[in-house]
């Protein structure tokens, strides 16, 4: 196969050719998911925790309130 330009490939030369096209294109899918792990996925894994705590926390006062309010109403001994 000729392109436009190019000297004509053998066999061999146009396996090499393939063989560095699919290694390059791997190489850049790989450059491109590490880059989005350290600039999106850190982020909202932060968020996520930060969001996890306030849950816990809003949970564990409730828990409380309710406790208190059943002592009041002496339904816990």
């Amino acid at each position: 196969m000729k392109m436009a330009g190019l000297p004509a490939l053998n066999e061999d030369q146009m396996k090499l050719v393939q063989d560095l096209e699919i290694e390059m294109m791997s190489d850049m899918y790989t450059r491109m998911t590490n880059s989005c792990h350290k600039k999106c996925v850190a982020k909202y894994w932060e968020i996520h925790e930060r969001v996890g705590k306030k849950l816990q926390k809003m949970s564990t006062q409730d828990e409380e309130a309710l406790k208190k309010i059943a002592a009041e109403q002496g339904l816990v001994k």
